[in-house]
C-alpha cells in the first residue's frame, strides 16, 4: 500500500512539474499586448480597401480586375506578415541579440544581390528582387536587421557612450546605406539614417557625437547630390519641394495633384469608391506612395484623423512598452521600432500634404507592399515580445 502511495505521488508531482514547465513556457502570452495587434490589424484591413480603391474604378475594362489583383497580393502579405509577427514574439527578443550578426550579414547579402543581374529595376530603382512571382525588396528587411543589431552594438557598449561606440555605429549603418545609394533609393536611406540617430539618442550616445553626426550625414547628403549617385527625376523632386515655382512642371504634378485630392475630401469625404481625382488616376503610385491621397478623398478629415489617430495610438503603446523594458536591449528594440514607424508615417503624410519633398516612402500597413508589410508585422512581433517578457 505505502508503495502504491509513494508511486501517485511519484507521479502527480512529475505532472505538476509537467504543467509547470507548460505554464513557464506560455507565461508571455498573458502578457499580450492586445491593442498593439489589433491597431496592426485595423491598419492593414484600411489599407487593403485603400488599395482596391485606388484601382477599381481607373478604366472600366481592366480596373475592377487590377484592384481585385492588388487586394488580393496584399491579403496574401498580410497573411505572411501575420504569421511572421508571432514567430518574431514567440522566441525571446534576447535570442536575436545572440544571431544579430547573421541577421545582418544575410541582409548585406540580399542588398548585395539585388545589385547583381538578378535585381528587378522598377521606376529606375534596382531595388527588388522576383521571387515565385513576387517582388521582394531586400531593404525592407534590413530596416529590421538593422535595429537589431544596431541595438546589440548599443547594449554591448553602454558602459563607453564615446567615440568607439559612434564610430562601430556607423559602421554598422553605413554599409547597408551605401548599397541601399547604389539602387538608389533614397526614400530607405533617410529610413536607416534617421532610425539610427534615434537609437543612438536613446542609447546614451554624448550630444557632442550626435551633432558631429548631423552635420556628417548633410555632407554626405551632398555629396550624394554632387557625385551624381542621385537619378536625374530624384534630383528634381527634390528641387521642386525647394522651389515649385521655378521647377519643372512634372516634377511638381505629384505633389499638386495629391493636395487638390485630399483637399477636396473636405470634412467627412466623397465616399469610398467615389475619389474624382483618384478614379480619373491623377495621382500617381496612389496605391503605394501616394494612398493617404485616396484616405483624405474619400474617407475625409474625419477619415483621415481616424487613420493618424490609430498610428498615434500605435507609437504610444511601442513608447510605453520601450519604458517598461525588463533590459536595455529591449528599450532600444522598442525605440528603433517606433523611430522607424513615426519617420516613414510623418514623411508619407508630408508628401501628400506637401511639406515634404517626394522621396518614395510607404505608409506602413496601409500602402501597397508585400515586403514592407511582412516587415512592419515583425516589427510588432519585436514590440510584443519585449512587452510579454518585461517581468
Amino acid at each position: 500500500m505505502e508503495l502504491g502511495y509513494g508511486q501517485d505521488r511519484t507521479q502527480r508531482l512529475m505532472r505538476e512539474k509537467v504543467q509547470d514547465k507548460w505554464m513557464d513556457a506560455y507565461a508571455p502570452v498573458r502578457h499580450l499586448d492586445p491593442v498593439l495587434v489589433g491597431v496592426a490589424l485595423l491598419l492593414t484591413v484600411i489599407g487593403v480597401v485603400m488599395i482596391y480603391s485606388a484601382k477599381a474604378h481607373v478604366t472600366p475594362e481592366t480596373g475592377p480586375a487590377l484592384a481585385r489583383g492588388l487586394a488580393t497580393r496584399q491579403l496574401i502579405s498580410f497573411g505572411i506578415g501575420v504569421a511572421a509577427m508571432v514567430l518574431a514574439a514567440v522566441f525571446d527578443y534576447r535570442y536575436f541579440r545572440a544571431y544579430s550578426a547573421v541577421l545582418y550579414v544575410l541582409a548585406l547579402l540580399g542588398l548585395a544581390v539585388v545589385l547583381s543581374p538578378l535585381g528587378v529595376e522598377v521606376n529606375g530603382q534596382q531595388a527588388w528582387l522576383a521571387v515565385g512571382g513576387f517582388q521582394f525588396q531586400p531593404a525592407e528587411v534590413a530596416k529590421v536587421a538593422v535595429i537589431v543589431g544596431l541595438a546589440t552594438v548599443l547594449h554591448e557598449r553602454r558602459e563607453d557612450p564615446g567615440i568607439v561606440t559612434v564610430l562601430v555605429s556607423l559602421v554598422v549603418i553605413g554599409i547597408p546605406i551605401g548599397l541601399i545609394m547604389l539602387q538608389p533609393d533614397l526614400g530607405s536611406a533617410t529610413v536607416f539614417v534617421w532610425t539610427a540617430f534615434i537609437m543612438l539618442l536613446a542609447g546614451g550616445v554624448l550630444a557632442r557625437y550626435l551633432v558631429g553626426l548631423a552635420a556628417l550625414g548633410g555632407v554626405g547628403f551632398w555629396a550624394v547630390i554632387r557625385l551624381g549617385l542621385l537619378q536625374e527625376h530624384q534630383v528634381q523632386r527634390l528641387t521642386a519641394f525647394l522651389d515649385p515655382a521655378g521647377s519643372d512642371a512634372r516634377y511638381v504634378y505629384n505633389g499638386e495633384q495629391s493636395m487638390i485630392a485630399i483637399g477636396s475630401g473636405q470634412v467627412f469625404g466623397k465616399g469610398l469608391f467615389n475619389g474624382t481625382q483618384t478614379n480619373l488616376a491623377y495621382v500617381p503610385e496612389n496605391h503605394t506612395d501616394f494612398i493617404f491621397t485616396v484616405v483624405g478623398e474619400e474617407l475625409g478629415f474625419f477619415g483621415a484623423s481616424i487613420v493618424l489617430g490609430l498610428f498615434i495610438l500605435l507609437v504610444w503603446r511601442g513608447l510605453r512598452i520601450g519604458m517598461m523594458a525588463k533590459d536595455r536591449f529591449g528599450m532600444l528594440l522598442a525605440v528603433g521600432t517606433v523611430g522607424l514607424l513615426v519617420f516613414q508615417v510623418f514623411v508619407n503624410v508630408g508628401m501628400g500634404i506637401g511639406i515634404m519633398p517626394v522621396i518614395g516612402i510607404p505608409l506602413p500597413f496601409v500602402s501597397y507592399g508585400g515586403t514592407s508589410l511582412i516587415a512592419s508585422f515583425v516589427l510588432v512581433g519585436l514590440l510584443l515580445n519585449v512587452h510579454m517578457r518585461r517581468f
